[in-house]
Formats: C-alpha cells, structure tokens, sequence
C-alpha cells in the first residue's frame, strides 16, 4: 500500500536528520498481530455472517473498504507515537482538558460493561464444548480471572506470543471453514464491485458492516503496542507501516472468510442467525448438522480464540491507556514512550487497578442481568469513541504538534476524513435508535 502521508520515498529520506530507517522484516511483526486478534470479536464474525446470509456476496467490498478505513486510524496512531515520541493520550490532552473528561467516563462505564460481554462471549464455545462441567456465569467468570492473572503477571513480550498462537488457531479455522463451504468465486469477485443491496436500509446496513470491520478503542492502543514492542522513534516507521498493513490483512482474511461461510451456508439454504455471540453457537449447531461434530468442534475452539484473545487484548491494551490517562492527570509533564517500552506501565497502579475493574465489577452483570440504563450510556459513548479518535487524529496529525516530515498528507488527510464521516454517521444512528423515552 502507497505511503499514506504523501512524504517522501525512502531514498529521499535517508538525508533526514531523524533516525534511519531500519529495513521492515517479517521477523518484526507483532503489534499488528496483536491489534488485529483484538479488534476482530466473536460480534464482527456475526455481523459479517449475517450480511453474507442476508446478502450473499454483495457486501464483499464492503468489508474491503472496512479494513482500508481501519488502516489509516491504526497507522496515524501509529505514526504520532513514533513521531513525537509522546503517546496518544498525552496527545489528546494537548488538545484540553475536555479529552480526558471523556476519556475518563468512556473508560470507566464502557470497561465495566464489556468486561461481562467479553467474559460471557469467551464462556460460551467453553460451554457449548463442556456442556456438563458449570453454568455459563461460572465459564465467565473462570475466563476473567485467567485473563486477568495472565495480564497481571506478564509482560507485553509473552503476552504477544500467545497472542501469535491464538491468531493462528482463529486463522487456520477461519480459512478451513470458507474452503469447506466451497465459495463460488465468480461471485465472490463481482462482490468487490461497489454495490449497494437493494433492501430497507441498504446504505446504513452497508456503512455498519463497514464500521464494525476489526477494532474500537484497540486502534488507539496500537500506538501503546508499538512502544511497548521498544518502536520509540521515526526509524521503525517502516516497520510499523508494514506491521499495520498485516494486521488489517489478517482481519480481511478473517471477515471475508466469514462472510463467505455466511454467503453459501445460511444465505443459500434460507437460515436465519441470532444477532449477538450465541448466533455463533448457532453456527456451531449447523456446522454439525452439515458436516459433523469434528467441524464443530473445530469451529468452537477458533470461536473461544476470537473471543479470548479480545478478552485479553483489551484487558492489556486498555489497561495500558488507563494507566497513561491516571498519569498525566496526577500532572506527568509528559509521557513517552520510552517509559511504555519500558514496561514502567504495565507495572503501575493505574493499570492494575483497571484490569480488576474490567473484571470483578462485570462479574456482578453476568449473574445479575445488565442494567438498561447503562447498556444505553454504553452504546452512545461506544459510538462516540471512533469519531473522537478519527477527528482528533486529524487535529493532531495536521498541527505544529506533529514534526513536519510526519504530518498528514492528502491521502492519509483523506482516509481519515472518510473515517470520521462513516463514524459520525453511525454515532448519530445509534444515538438516535436509542430508546431514550425509556431512560428518563
């Protein structure tokens, strides 16, 4: 993919007083891996069932653009990170003081409520597998407390192996599925051709598929990552481009992969699936039905895999933000990242105080049901959270903030415009939809 800021090629680099660049390698990919095992939930594989089984192949391009879109976000944060050597959050707080109130609420009520929907989502391959061993409730909880002892005793670098290996079982199985339902591939090519269904609602069915395509707050943990791999300067820019670029590669394969099983399983016999993770449990049942209980169990342990390794990405990846966030509010003059990369965070208060949260609050909302006014507040500021980042990226990235040779060019200016348009869309859609008689 061509160079997103517009600036100059390599050989025309080399003169710049900045680091050299160090020569991308295969051998250095990581965060990517990381952002991209995160980013794609048990929720993205369903949405894109469901758009295969409502509309075949059409959407295809859809999920295409998505990852496209996703790349610019990842890369620009990226990119402010190894170019200023500050992090995104100390960023967002040259920007005032009204970034962190957001942030801050964003943190606490969003953490609360997708602790329980990641341990409950990791619960139920678990369950659907051991079906005699405990209650669903008793599966979450065990995948939060296994979650949060991994975290809490292991740094990033153990943390992105197991990460690789998780990213592996979810790639093997993901493939194996769209090979065994024999997709037809004529159409599967005609469905790169932009077109929009001709159903209710086609355009904002289309812009969600698009939106929901691999990753929320992971895209502004990336940046952490990227530090905390020991990517401090402008010299591993390269590297972190190439990194990037893989990792929104896997999301593709696996969201096409999907949306080829969704294509030619449910939307050529007619079957219908539950939106929400158990209608992967369904898929789980038809696979069955289809091609025998060794597929599905197959299938069940790439599911668990999708959802742990969102489990456990968001309780490192998050945890570190949080961590960032406490220290510039008790009056950091700035944080870098060196001090990421030195693994001074994952070590710290803040962080451990978050990854508690993300889980023993939550475990109150498995057994007890979620409260609706708070589902309502979480789907609003979940919502806000990728235009906040879109927009502030662009603030940043264009702003005397950034050093010059790192700024945005018109290509990076343009997919992150396009961003923040799609998600200002379906922030104000969602907040619409909300049943906000119901709240007061």
């Amino acid at each position: 993919m061509a160079d997103t800021t517009g600036h100059p090629t390599d050989t025309q680099a080399s003169s710049d007083p900045h680091p050299p660049q160090r020569t991308p390698s295969w051998r250095h990919i990581g965060p990517g891996v990381v952002v991209a095992a995160t980013g794609v939930g048990a929720g993205d594989l369903v949405a894109t069932l469901i758009a295969g089984s409502n509309f075949g192949y059409t959407l295809l391009w859809a999920a295409v653009v998505g990852c496209l879109v996703k790349i610019s976000l990842a890369e620009a944060a990226g990119r402010w990170h190894l170019a200023t050597g500050r992090t995104l959050f100390d960023g967002w707080a040259s920007l005032g003081r009204w970034t962190g109130w957001f942030f801050g609420v964003y943190a606490v009520v969003w953490g609360f409520v997708y602790g329980a929907a990641a341990m409950s989502s990791s619960a139920l391959p678990l369950q659907a597998m051991f079906p005699d061993v405990m209650d669903l409730e008793w599966w979450g909880v065990a995948c939060g407390l296994v979650g949060l002892v991994f975290v809490w005793f292991n740094r990033y670098a153990v943390f992105e192996k197991v990460m690789t290996v998780l990213v592996g079982v979810m790639f093997v199985v993901t493939v194996y599925l769209a090979v065994r339902v024999t997709p037809n591939l004529p159409d599967a090519l005609a469905g790169l051709l932009p077109v929009l269904p001709d159903e209710k609602d086609s355009v904002l069915n289309t812009l969600g598929l698009i939106g929901g395509v691999g990753g929320t707050i992971t895209l502004a943990a990336y940046g952490y990552w990227v530090n905390a791999k020991g990517w401090t300067d402008t010299g591993w820019m390269r590297v972190m481009r190439l990194d990037n670029r893989v990792a929104y590669a896997t999301t593709g394969v696996f969201v096409v992969a999907m949306l080829f099983v969704g294509a030619e399983l449910l939307h050529s016999a007619h079957v219908a699936i539950a939106s929400g993770d158990r209608g992967l449990v369904q898929l789980g049942d038809i696979l069955e039905a289809e091609y025998g209980s060794a597929t599905s169990t197959f299938f069940l342990i790439g599911f668990f895999a999708t959802s742990f390794t969102s489990l456990i990405g968001v309780w490192h990846g998050v945890s570190l933000m949080f961590a960032d966030f406490v220290a510039r509010r008790r009056g950091a003059s700035g944080a870098t990242g060196e001090e990421v990369a030195s693994g001074e965070r994952e070590r710290s208060w803040p962080f451990r105080a978050y990854l508690l949260w993300l889980t023993f609050p939550p475990i109150v909302l498995l057994f007890q049901g979620q409260p609706f006014r708070l589902i309502i507040l979480y789907g609003v500021l979940g919502a806000a959270f990728l235009p906040f980042l879109a927009l502030t990226l662009v603030w940043l990235l264009n702003s005397s903030r950034t050093p010059r040779p790192w700024r945005n060019g018109p290509l990076s200016n343009g997919m992150l415009a396009l961003a923040a348009l799609l998600f200002l869309v379906l922030c104000v859609k969602q907040v619409w939809d909300q049943p906000w008689s119901e709240f007061f």
